[in-house]
């Protein structure tokens, strides 16, 4: 038997539902128990491709904003993370075949506004697409990563 590598678009477009679970016991002894909401690729994909040229978000704002959508207590870190991951990637690979279907993944920033490794390029091409619009890198003054200058003031407004 073989097997066939899933592309990172069969992999954004893999059927799932939406699911609220109780938050993992592990998690509960930080953070109270209560509901989370496992999101889509899709779903990610979506809201990334929402956010304006010359705009920002945060990962944990977005797991905020769909919390809040789907009146639970907090939306899973790993999997937004991963989503966020396979929207970025799949968003390349469209842009290898010359689709103009891309998802400003870049715009997606870590916490305090640092650049992810783990997106396609690294940090390196991270930072260059952040730079041709218009925002600034800089190096962490405490920490070795890099980050969008004063992040704070182009963050996307998230209703």
């Amino acid at each position: 038997m073989t097997y066939s590598k899933k592309s990172w678009e069969e992999k954004l477009n893999h059927e799932q539902e939406v699911k609220i679970e109780d938050i993992p016991e592990k998690w509960a002894k930080n953070i109270g128990h209560g509901k989370m909401v496992i999101l889509t690729p899709m779903i990610i994909d979506s809201f990334i491709k929402k956010i304006p040229q010359g705009r920002v978000t945060t990962i944990n704002l977005i797991r905020n904003h769909f919390a809040r959508e789907y009146n639970v207590d907090m939306t899973c870190p790993i999997t937004t993370g991963i989503f966020s991951w396979i929207a970025a990637w799949a968003s390349e690979e469209r842009k290898e075949n010359d689709s103009k279907d891309i998802t400003p993944w870049w715009r997606v920033l870590k916490e305090g506004g640092k650049l992810n490794p783990k997106y396609p390029g690294g940090v390196k091409q991270h930072a260059s697409y952040l730079e041709k619009e218009g925002q600034l890198i800089m190096k962490g003054k405490y920490d070795n990563s890099w980050k969008v200058k004063d992040y704070e003031k182009h963050l996307m407004d998230i209703k």
